[in-house]
């Protein structure tokens, strides 16, 4: 199993960014998949997740209304839509998955596959 982020970078506070976790090995559309951040110092934090099958999705508080978490199962990837970025959203960010795991919220010490992360730097 193996998954790839991309699409991270640096962008202005207002602007957005798409970041994709492309998989190979496993079928997204059957597994919750996560993503999570990490800023220097800080712990891990939960961002989005979305179940598998029926896609019900769920989000951190902070990202609410600015982010968006989607899948296309033809692509075996899932995005995150970030709008409105902050300087706070700085952050490498991550996607995970499990097969033991359908429905989120899934903690992230429970997910055994990590993609390497993409850099998110938000900053004028």
């Amino acid at each position: 199993v193996q998954l790839v982020e991309s699409g991270g970078g640096l962008v202005q506070p207002g602007g957005s960014l798409r970041l994709s976790c492309a998989a190979s090995g496993i079928t997204l559309d059957y597994y919750a998949i996560g993503w999570f951040r990490q800023a220097p110092g800080k712990e891990r934090e939960g961002v989005s997740c979305i179940n598998g099958i029926n896609g019900d999705t769920d989000y951190a508080d902070s990202v609410k209304g600015r982010f968006t978490i989607s899948r296309d199962n033809a692509e075996n990837t899932v995005y995150l839509q970030m709008n409105s970025l902050k300087p706070e959203d700085t952050a490498v960010y991550y996607c995970a998955t499990d097969p033991r795991y359908s429905r989120c919220p899934v903690p992230w010490y429970e997910y055994t596959y990590w993609g390497q992360g993409t850099q998110v730097t938000v900053s004028s």
